[in-house]
């Protein structure tokens, strides 16, 4: 394959393979079934209330840094799990740093999320 010729064809098949790894990863990680339903609620919220543009930019702008941060510790503990099956404890620190930048894009996304919807919830 020429990697250096664009190809409308070598575009949809990147587009193929990524779809795949969201679906694998939605299909195989709690959380990431958790965020789905975060991310559910958040559209259907902002819908309902009927929030304005600049806050839609926001809302996008979190949804999206969580789910690239899950996207990618996902990736990470499946490359971890490759390298190294066995135990070990540098492999699980790395584990739980990938899980603990999750975690950090995940609370910014509720704190933004609340200053957001709060001054529409209180009308």
């Amino acid at each position: 394959m020429n990697e250096g010729r664009f190809s409308v064809a070598g575009r949809l098949s990147s587009f193929r393979h990524a779809a795949r790894g969201v679906a694998v990863m939605v299909k195989t990680q709690h959380n990431a079934r958790i965020h789905l339903a975060a991310t559910l609620l958040v559209v259907a919220l902002g819908w309902w209330l009927r929030i304005g543009a600049a806050d839609w930019r926001w809302l996008v702008l979190a949804i999206a840094l969580v789910w690239a941060a899950e996207a990618m510790n996902t990736a990470f503990e499946y490359l971890c799990n490759v390298v190294s099956p066995d135990f070990s404890p540098m492999v699980r620190n790395a584990k739980d740093i990938g899980a603990g930048a999750v975690l950090i894009c995940s609370v910014g996304a509720a704190v933004l999320g609340v200053l957001v919807f709060l001054p529409y919830l209180q009308r």
